[in-house]
């Protein structure tokens, strides 16, 4: 992992990544990518299962003597339970990368989930999808929000997602910050409308 992350050119033409992304992870920020990230050869349960070995109690003794046997019964239960909630139980067994698009998004953030994140980071997540399933991913950000009690934080270019889902925004043009608000203020602020909509050149 420290190799890859350090880069095979270390310092010539990659940086080395400090903390790495599961020391990141374990800190309590989770992630989920513009481009669906699954083990799409594992199942939608392994898939979940692999996140909560992020949080195991567990070391190279208890894994050698078998000892662990309690810590993994846990995590498989827990892992259930999630799929459950995101309703996913029924795709258990199903291969993560057979799934529909939605689907595959859905069972991303519920990985993400299994980690036990403060903070959840989302990267364009309607990314992709069509206008129904863009209003389902909509209703789901919104239930893990109230459910978990997490801050999320979005990414995204779909505006009728965002408006929707954001209890605060902030507008960047080229990288600069020309907005933040509520919705309704950052809708009628002039420099977004100018980024965003433009203006009549007379």
């Amino acid at each position: 992992m420290k190799k890859l992350y350090a880069g095979t050119n270390n310092g010539k033409f990659t940086k080395s990544i400090s903390p790495t992304p599961d020391k990141i992870t374990k800190l309590g920020i989770a992630r989920t990518f513009q481009n669906i990230r699954l083990f799409k050869s594992l199942t939608v349960f392994e898939n979940v299962l692999v996140a909560k070995h992020m949080r195991a109690e567990q070391n190279v003794f208890t894994a050698t003597f078998r000892l662990n046997h309690k810590e993994e019964k846990r995590m498989r239960e827990e892992t259930m339970a999630l799929l459950e909630e995101q309703n996913l139980a029924h795709l258990k067994d199903e291969i993560s990368g057979s799934l529909p698009y939605g689907l595959q998004r859905r069972l991303e953030i519920a990985r993400a989930l299994a980690t036990n994140p403060k903070l959840l980071l989302l990267d364009e997540p309607a990314a992709g999808m069509n206008p129904q399933e863009t209003k389902e991913l909509a209703k789901f950000i919104m239930q893990i929000r109230d459910k978990y009690g997490i801050a999320i934080l979005v990414i995204e270019h779909h505006m009728d997602l965002v408006m929707e889902i954001s209890e605060r925004l902030y507008v960047l043009d080229f990288g600069k910050q020309i907005a933040v608000g509520n919705a309704a203020e950052v809708q009628n602020n002039p420099d977004v409308i100018t980024a965003y909509l433009g203006v009549d050149e007379e």
